[in-house]
């Protein structure tokens, strides 16, 4: 069986790019893979905030990595940093992956778009150290799916964030 891992991401934008990734063989292969179905979170969003948040903590239930995937507009989503949030409270490993330069291929438009790089989402969740507040951004390692060839490293990113949390 392989390491259970959490996704959190953008899903209006970011859905094909990240089923690129989701769908790659090395996460099919060595990935046992947690992500909410779309038409789980439409009704979540119907419920409210609290039926949102019950059905991340439920996703993130025996997960032992998160892996944020990062496009143009994933770090100022409310929900990824409550992903990341809960991710650090329960010890998961984090690692940060940009999926901006993966085409999205929806549409003809789409490959004259230009998709710049998001903010890093780790930039703005902090944790205590010393007794300073700390970003995890200082701490958590972020690739780029295909500049850092993610379809042949994405494995060894995972098995290192969980290593790195001592998992």
């Amino acid at each position: 069986m392989g390491r259970r891992v959490f996704f959190s991401f953008h899903y209006e934008r970011d859905i094909f790019r990240v089923n690129v990734v989701r769908n790659s063989n090395m996460v099919k292969g060595s990935i046992e893979a947690g992500y909410i179905d779309s038409s789980l979170w439409e009704e979540a969003k119907l419920k409210g905030d609290a039926a949102i948040k019950r059905m991340i903590n439920g996703a993130l239930d025996n997960t032992s990595v998160t892996v944020v995937l990062i496009g143009q507009e994933t770090a100022s989503r409310p929900y990824v940093r409550y992903e990341i949030e809960q991710s650090l409270a329960r010890s998961n490993g984090l690692l940060g992956i940009y999926i901006h330069n993966i085409s999205d291929a929806r549409s003809f438009l789409s490959a004259l778009q230009i998709n710049t790089q998001g903010d890093n989402p780790f930039r703005h969740v902090h944790e205590r150290k010393g007794g300073f507040d700390i970003p995890l951004s200082y701490r958590v390692n972020c690739y780029d799916w295909i500049n850092d060839n993610g379809y042949q490293h994405f494995g060894n990113w995972v098995e290192q964030a969980a290593r790195d949390a001592g998992r």
